[in-house]
């Protein structure tokens, strides 16, 4: 029997061809999967001994601890951190 390849009814024949198409998604909504990235990213902090502080600042401080931080080649919370300690300890 010769394989046709506008057949699509016989599977056996087509088992080991890969077909373009959208790929496995999550089952889980795109909120759903949100919530249970933060969850783990929360536990990942709380394992390492972090805590979460909120901070609002005006946008130009935060403009400023964008520029000092790629300045220093260190992420924004890093630079924080360092700054608070700074603070404190003087």
């Amino acid at each position: 029997m010769a394989k046709e390849s506008f057949d699509r009814i016989t599977h056996d024949l087509f088992a080991d061809e890969v077909r373009p198409g959208r790929p496995k998604s999550n089952p889980h909504s795109r909120k759903v999967q949100l919530k249970i990235n933060k969850q783990k990213q929360v536990q990942r902090d709380k394992q390492k001994g972090l805590k979460r502080i909120e901070l609002k600042v005006d946008s130009e401080l935060f403009s400023l601890l964008n520029k000092l931080s790629k300045e220093q080649n260190i992420n924004r919370s890093e630079l924080i951190t360092q700054l608070l300690h700074a603070q404190i300890n003087n």
